[in-house]
């Protein structure tokens, strides 16, 4: 009978993948020896493998190249990073060797962007497209990047406010873009997206906030919606509304030129994930063209904001299963050395899913069961994978340690979690370990963050010692 570990995943999945493959019954991640890691830093762990990042940055715009060559499109292309998606430094550090450029959403974003054109990475000519709801310190931040001379920086008008509160900041002409308020997915409990500008407004916007305003070009439509580029009718049916309201705006706006589709690439969740990014990127770049020729404007240049895109395939997080409860006739509970909520908090805020594996033990019988975390929280669990309701492991044995890895955690997962900060039942958070590839192909790790120390959490709570 097959009821090996290394069986089971054989038979449900094409294995091994481009990322995963075995060695000596262990897993390994980009040729990372995942069990190597665990021997020199222990686990938990979580990590960056910086190399992934420029990969993805790539792929996209060589599929973007081969979609504007194919239909013969006469716009430009350029690849937007979202810092929202993952803010570290070592992350942005590898994203600007691609030639990119950047997305903001907050106040705090912009002295990001300045301390990066401190060090040379950013300059001038790299677009800082500005996102989010404008109060007064992103107003005044934003103003100050343009003042001193940042022309490429362009904030995206989120209300009707905006543009008079930057005019006013702003010593000199400056360019702007509009984001247009989409529509939401019928499943949603609100109708229109409270971010931007509704599709029939912001022809009547231009005229009354900006056409007489002689400090402001419009340089750019932005379009974004929540659920992401997807092939479906939804989505579709939202671009050609956006494409409407671009053909009609650039018909009395001569000076843009600019489309961005913002992001919502999915990325690999599941072993048995599938998407078409050339197929997606080709759809577009081709409804983009035709839409502008039927309608007798130039293509605009084309921008999206890839954020999880970018940085989520990059990530992985290693636990040790301490113990097994056998709960009832049926349940059977790993626990985890760690916990969900505070290192994974999307498993359970949103229900999300990541790639789930075992790194050792693959030639072990499996079983099935529960994954538990070490707060005192009942909703700090993992019970179910992307394909199917269930979990299977190598069975648990007390002499044998068991690892397991959750892989593709890369965006977000640090910032809605509170790096550095308190964590819930003050589960320390773990230590953080950098992973690059040098010229010859060889890795090499570097411990970024070590985990957190009960002084830590004693000194942001107040308990200092006198």
């Amino acid at each position: 009978m097959n009821t090996k570990y290394i069986d089971l995943i054989s038979q449900t999945f094409d294995f091994p993948q481009e990322e995963f493959e075995l060695k000596e019954n262990a897993l390994t991640f980009h040729n990372i020896d995942l069990m190597g890691l665990v021997k020199k830093y222990g686990a938990p762990l979580k990590f960056t493998y910086l190399p992934k990042i420029s990969e993805n940055v790539n792929r996209a715009k060589f599929w973007f190249k081969n979609a504007i060559e194919k239909n013969d499109y006469k716009g430009s292309y350029h690849y937007c990073y979202c810092t929202k998606s993952s803010h570290f430094e070592h992350v942005l550090t590898e994203v600007l060797q691609n030639e990119v450029h950047i997305e903001t959403s907050s106040a705090f974003d912009i002295e990001i962007v300045e301390r990066l054109k401190s060090k040379g990475k950013v300059t001038n000519d790299t677009f800082v497209i500005c996102n989010g709801f404008k109060r007064e310190q992103y107003i005044c931040n934003i103003s100050r990047l343009i003042n001193e001379g940042h022309h490429n920086c362009i904030p995206i008008i989120d209300n009707y406010e905006e543009v008079d509160l930057l005019s006013e900041s702003i010593g000199r002409k400056f360019k702007i873009g509009i984001r247009i308020a989409s529509e939401e997915e019928p499943k949603f409990e609100f109708y229109t997206s409270r971010l931007g500008i509704g599709y029939k407004n912001i022809i009547p916007f231009y005229k009354k906030h900006v056409v007489n305003n002689t400090q402001v070009e419009l340089k750019m439509l932005h379009f974004f919606i929540n659920t992401g580029i997807r092939d479906n009718a939804y989505y579709w049916n939202e671009l050609q509304k956006c494409l409407k309201v671009y053909v009609d705006l650039k018909k009395i706006c001569p000076s843009l030129d600019s489309l961005n589709i913002g992001g919502g690439f999915p990325i690999k969740n599941s072993l048995a994930f599938e998407y078409d990014y050339q197929y997606m990127i080709d759809e577009i770049v081709n409804q983009i063209h035709s839409t502008c020729l039927e309608g007798n404007v130039p293509v605009p240049n084309i921008f999206t904001e890839f954020g999880s895109f970018t940085v989520g395939e990059s990530g992985g997080a290693i636990y040790e299963v301490l113990y097994q409860k056998q709960q009832n006739d049926r349940e059977k509970w790993n626990m985890i050395n760690s916990s969900f909520i505070t290192t994974l908090p999307d498993t359970w805020a949103i229900n999300k899913r990541f790639v789930m594996l075992a790194v050792n033990k693959w030639d072990h019988e499996y079983e099935r069961v529960l994954l538990g975390g070490l707060t005192c929280d009942s909703d700090d669990y993992y019970n179910s994978e992307q394909h199917i309701n269930a979990i299977y492991l190598p069975k648990y044995r007390k002499d044998r340690p068991l690892y397991i890895g959750f892989f593709n955690t890369g965006a977000y997962q640090e910032t809605i979690g509170g790096f550095g900060g308190l964590q819930h039942c003050l589960i320390p958070q773990p230590k953080h370990i950098l992973i690059n590839k040098d010229e010859n192909g060889n890795l090499s790790t570097q411990l970024f963050r070590e985990q957190q120390k009960s002084e830590d959490f004693l000194q942001i709570l107040g308990y200092n010692e006198n």
